[in-house]
């Protein structure tokens, strides 16, 4: 390959049967596609039976994570009374650790509780932007909002052994950067536990790679662009990386990706600050983030998009993660690297 790859850093021994194929699957889950790419012998590999496991798995994580579906477990959460407990099953606990961490760690940029923002930006499972009668909120009714939800993600406690998560009052989960991420893991975890190790998970444009494919490559995946530079790219003015998903996910979150135009001409991306309740307009177009665990990559990506560039990279570089950054200079898309991304580079 002529363009620059990056490599993982460990490299498994094991390799597809001789008479591996590549075997496909996939459907529709959370609002988009999911698919699977499986190296191995087809007469090892019972189709109908793995594809129903696999939708068994993504209707778990929809019915105790899912803010479309107001009987799912995160949405009876947000309803409940202040002060209430409730015990999370345990997909939605390990999401809402990993969630909280994050938010720990980039100081609320990547909130679980920032659904009452989501949902007013029109972005929720309801009044959503492009519906009838939908209008854009102005500063008085933001204020008001921030006022009737005072707690964030700092409101949320733990009991019963990890397992019991508070209510704290008026709190609105949104797991939406998060929970595609994590049933990207799930359904990996799932074809490995099987015996398929060699496979290629990805839902909604985010990916995990374990193994190789069947001629013992490992799986290229080009990294995702925005359009103008991903043309750039295609011309050759751009040397865009390709990656090699071995042992690894990736997630990117762009401004680029959902949004709407506002009456007044301004682009309101679907990532919102959760720290001030708007819509990111730092300029940051993309982020894209590389991570053993799907669900990081996407908290990761998401979290960063807020932040924008330069805290962005702060965070990329302090957590040694691989992130790579498109910014919106004037006219101009220009790339930038965490530390961590370069290194992988071969």
């Amino acid at each position: 390959m002529n363009r620059p790859v990056l490599l993982p850093q460990a490299i498994r021994p094991d390799r597809p049967q001789p008479d591996a194929e590549c075997i496909e699957l996939g459907g529709e889950t959370m609002g988009t596609t999911w698919s699977v790419k499986v190296s191995t012998p087809s007469a090892a590999f019972d189709a109908r039976t793995v594809q129903q496991a696999l939708e068994a798995r993504l209707h778990e994580v929809c019915a105790q994570m899912s803010h479309w579906d107001v009987d799912s477990a995160l949405m009876r959460f947000n309803r409940a009374e202040a002060g209430s407990w409730h015990t999370l099953a345990p997909h939605f606990q390990r999401v809402m650790r990993c969630a909280l961490e994050a938010a720990r760690l980039s100081g609320g940029a990547c909130d679980p509780a920032a659904g009452h923002w989501v949902q007013r930006w029109g972005f929720g499972g309801v009044a959503r932007h492009d519906q009838p009668g939908f209008t854009v909120p102005d500063e008085v009714e933001l204020l008001r909002l921030a006022q009737r939800h005072p707690h964030g993600w700092r409101g949320l406690r733990w009991a019963g052994g990890g397992t019991q998560l508070l209510q704290p009052g008026g709190v609105q989960l949104d797991l939406g950067a998060i929970a595609k991420g994590f049933a990207v893991d799930l359904l990996s975890e799932a074809l490995s536990a099987s015996g398929f190790t060699h496979h290629l998970v990805e839902i909604g444009g985010e990916l995990r790679g374990e193994g190789m494919k069947p001629d013992g490559q490992p799986w290229w995946v080009a990294l995702e662009l925005p359009s103008a530079l991903a043309c750039d790219a295609d011309e050759g003015r751009f040397d865009a990386p390709v990656l090699a998903l071995h042992g690894l996910s990736v997630a990117t979150s762009g401004d680029y990706r959902k949004g709407f135009q506002a009456l007044d001409g301004r682009w309101l991306s679907h990532t919102i600050d959760p720290r001030d309740g708007r819509p990111v307009r730092h300029g940051l177009a993309s982020v894209t983030v590389l991570h053993p665990q799907c669900m990081w990559a996407d908290a990761w990506s998401t979290a960063m998009s807020v932040l924008g560039l330069d805290e962005g990279l702060d965070l990329a570089d302090r957590l040694r993660l691989p992130a790579f950054f498109v910014s919106r200079q004037g006219d101009d898309l220009v790339p930038y690297a965490s530390a961590q991304f370069e290194a992988m580079l071969g």
